[in-house]
């Protein structure tokens, strides 16, 4: 994905931002404008091309942020539609506004309302969630005011806004090292979303609670048991997906609110594991799962390969398998598989490799396999 956006931030990309800019301003140097933008553009990766347009922005707009703002304000289209709650029309086409937010987060900081406003226009095209991070860190008290008043906007692109700009470890972001420490204003402005009537928002704010655990795992654990209460299953929707990366770790408070029970009573047996496996292979296995309880039981099935590393160590990774639900004495027969094919975010090394089954949160050791070269 980062190497199609990267050549999406190309020459016809700064000539259209260049008529753009034209259109809402007679006095801007188009030409300048795009020699000086597209002059080593493309020896540059990803976000850093939209540093680069964004530079060649500043030099060519008025000095004065709230000149320039107005004028990048009148050079935008027409907000986005929605269909079905999420926003229509090339997915791609919206990133021509990267720079654009780029610029505002390095030049607007000064200008808290022009910046604002700025940035709540350019949301509804785009997204202002990396550049409104640097306003939470420098302008925190009336920055936060102002997120809470968008939390109740009509318009679904700046209530999401408020969600994903609050991530305190939004990905391509700045973190947020506040809302690490102490996620409670946070939680306060998804109190106001959890609700939303669209997937889109209520997505971000899932995922906003999914960071939150990774630094204050209680927190997301306690929000999440008190919006079960009553929820709706949009809400139930929400919850799943916060609590994912700590069901997926096995955290057992996550597994409750979740309706896995924190012991399971089952057996594993009847495996059917490999004992030798090459890379580039796809390694598959099976197991049985008995249950060993006199009531029925709700079960999360994982499992976890213990990858070696280059350096002959061992890592374990989660895959997800499926959920169970086992009744007294009842037994299930699971098949799993992993690729030892190399990945762009996983390679494979020769070596012996540990398998265990991961029952709510339970690991049950399967073998291991041995992986050649």
């Amino acid at each position: 994905m980062a190497t199609s956006l990267k050549l999406f931030f190309d020459r016809d990309l700064v000539a259209g931002i260049a008529a753009e800019l034209r259109a809402a301003h007679r006095g801007f140097d188009a030409r300048g404008f795009t020699a000086a933008a597209q002059d080593g553009l493309d020896a540059l990766e990803l976000t850093a091309r939209a540093r680069h347009i964004a530079a060649a922005m500043h030099h060519f707009l008025p000095a004065r942020f709230p000149q320039a703002a107005a004028i990048l304000r009148a050079s935008l289209p027409p907000p986005r539609e929605h269909r079905d709650g999420e926003p229509a029309g090339d997915a791609m086409a919206p990133f021509r506004y990267l720079p654009h937010v780029f610029y505002v987060a390095e030049h607007g900081l000064d200008d808290f309302e022009p910046a604002m406003q700025l940035q709540y226009e350019l949301t509804r095209r785009f997204t202002a969630e990396f550049s409104v991070r640097a306003f939470l860190l420098r302008h925190p008290e009336a920055t936060y005011e102002r997120l809470s008043a968008w939390a109740r906007d009509p318009d679904p692109d700046v209530r999401r806004l408020v969600s994903e700009g609050t991530r305190p470890r939004l990905p391509w972001a700045q973190r947020l090292p506040a809302f690490q420490r102490d996620p409670a204003p946070v939680v306060r402005l998804l109190e106001l979303l959890k609700d939303a009537p669209e997937r889109y928002v209520t997505r971000s704010v899932a995922n906003n609670l999914n960071d939150i655990a990774k630094d204050n795992p209680e927190v997301t654990v306690d929000v999440c048991q008190r919006w079960s209460k009553d929820a709706t299953p949009e809400r139930r929707w929400v919850i799943r997906h916060a609590l994912r990366s700590l069901v997926k770790g096995g955290h057992r408070g996550a597994l409750e609110v979740s309706g896995f029970a924190a012991a399971p009573a089952v057996h594993v047996g009847a495996v059917d594991l490999p004992r030798q496996a090459a890379l580039g292979e796809r390694l598959r296995f099976t197991f049985d799962l008995t249950s060993t309880a006199a009531a029925p039981q709700r079960l999360l099935v994982d499992f976890v390969v213990h990858f070696i590393k280059a350096r002959g160590g061992a890592a374990p990774r989660v895959f997800k398998l499926r959920a169970v639900d086992l009744p007294s004495a009842g037994r299930v027969r699971l098949a799993a598989s992993v690729s030892l094919e190399d990945l762009t975010t996983r390679r494979h090394y020769p070596g012996r490799h540990r398998i265990e089954a991961l029952v709510n949160g339970v690991p049950f050791p399967l073998g291991a396999v041995d992986v050649r070269g």
